[in-house]
């Protein structure tokens, strides 16, 4: 009994910390172009590059990649496409991730959601 406690608070343990672990992995990501133009979703995966992250989303067949800077509780990103560039802030959600962009020089945002594979 003893032995099936300590892996059921092992394996709790391990859960907590996966939900407050960097945004490092692979997501599924949901959003909405800036002003409400349009609804799209698709991928994305985030890798650590130094102290800095790699952020490469995939959607609709366009490869957008991005350079972010943050932690457990926060992400920014620039990134860039082709001549589209633009600017992302997300939060922490759990093991996933809620944020808005927009595009540079843009005067609205657009919501965005990466939940973890």
């Amino acid at each position: 009994m003893r032995r099936l406690f300590v892996v059921s608070v092992a394996m709790l343990w391990s859960a907590v910390a996966a939900f407050a672990a960097e945004p490092i992995g692979s997501y599924k990501v949901e959003g909405a172009n800036p002003g409400g133009k349009g609804q799209y979703t698709g991928t994305v995966s985030v890798t650590k590059t130094g102290e800095t992250y790699q952020v490469i989303w995939v959607v609709l067949g366009t490869r957008y990649v991005g350079t972010g800077i943050g932690n457990k509780d926060f992400l920014a990103v620039s990134y860039k496409s082709g001549n589209d560039t633009g600017l992302a802030l997300y939060s922490a959600d759990g093991g996933n991730w809620v944020g808005v962009w927009t595009y540079a020089g843009g005067k609205e945002l657009g919501p965005e959601t990466w939940k973890r594979n």
